[in-house]
């Protein structure tokens, strides 16, 4: 296991728990009650310290390198993937996976960023920063699931779109924009979940729709602590306070009415339990694609243009 920083307490207690388990096992002892008490104080420290989170903590949970990402849910959740390739304009970008999945014989799209578990992957995947042929992907996928009327899942995980020189030369803002503006009209359901991280317009690429949800350990903001501390201060060292500054956490997206839910983890966070986690996540889809099915294309289109007509706060100016 991979402690952060301020998990330190935890990763004491567990190595006291994996000695004593292992002089049990050598010895042949019964230490079962010695378990016990240290499995009570792992729960009880696990509350404590999961209770009352930063902002800046939970940025750090939400980079965990043992957090399950978009290709570990789909092979939790699916019973059967099958995953779709290119933009057919200029190439398939890795940092965005998407295709047909079946969760308990519905079947659905799916469309996530995806990081990669080790170095060599995570170059593989550009950390999950998308090109834009990603987000054209993204859309082509999204069409084609209008066109057979299958709902739409993204899951958002992502430091942003790539910033590269050939990215803008290609059309990267064009390209979110106009993933933007297809969403708002697409006729099937669209949920949206930000399983990591949610940054700038990388996220948004993906992420308009019926519904946003945000896991319990996740951050959704126009930027990143690191490169908002960068541009206010000069240097990264503010990124604790910028984090806080920027109120980035699910609950802050809640009591804005950015989101509509926040989706609980396993007590330690999704990277503790990949599995419990997946179902978890599961039923929640299944839950809400039923009930958006329900209605009607054209009233899901209207709800979902009035939901985001009405966020944010704003002045009309009359005449003198």
């Amino acid at each position: 296991m991979v402690f952060l920083e301020f998990e330190k307490p935890l990763e004491s207690l567990y190595e006291q728990l994996n000695k004593i388990i292992a002089v049990g096992e050598e010895g042949d002892i019964d230490v079962s009650d010695k378990v016990k008490e240290l499995e009570h104080k792992i729960k009880a420290k696990t509350k404590e310290i999961y209770g009352n989170l930063t902002g800046w903590q939970k940025v750090q949970l939400s980079r965990h390198p043992e957090r399950p990402y978009t290709l570990h849910y789909i092979e939790h959740m699916c019973s059967k993937f099958v995953e779709l390739h290119g933009d057919r304009n200029y190439a398939d970008d890795k940092a965005i996976v998407g295709g047909i999945g079946r969760l308990d014989g519905t079947s659905v799209m799916i469309i996530g960023h995806q990081k990669g578990v080790n170095t060599k992957m995570r170059q593989y995947r550009n950390f999950g920063m998308a090109n834009p042929e990603g987000y054209r992907k993204a859309l082509r996928l999204m069409k084609m699931a209008e066109r057979f009327n299958l709902p739409i899942v993204c899951l958002i995980d992502t430091p942003g779109a790539y910033p590269g020189l050939e990215a803008e030369e290609r059309g990267q803002a064009e390209a979110i924009a106009k993933n933007l503006m297809e969403m708002a009209q697409l006729k099937v359901p669209v949920l949206c979940y930000v399983i990591g991280e949610g940054a700038s317009g990388g996220a948004l690429g993906i992420g308009l729709g019926d519904k946003t949800f945000m896991l319990e350990n996740t951050w959704f903001s126009v930027i990143s602590p690191e490169n908002c501390s960068t541009i206010l201060w000069r240097s990264w060292d503010y990124k604790e306070q910028a984090a806080e500054a920027l109120k980035l956490t699910a609950d802050h997206m809640l009591n804005f009415g950015l989101i509509d839910e926040i989706v609980k983890e396993p007590a330690g966070g999704a990277h503790t339990d990949h599995e419990k986690m997946a179902k978890m996540l599961k039923a929640h889809i299944k839950k809400e694609v039923a009930s958006l099915s329900e209605l009607d294309p054209e009233t899901r289109i209207d709800i979902r243009i009035d939901k985001y007509s009405k966020m944010g706060q704003y002045d009309v100016m009359g005449e003198d």
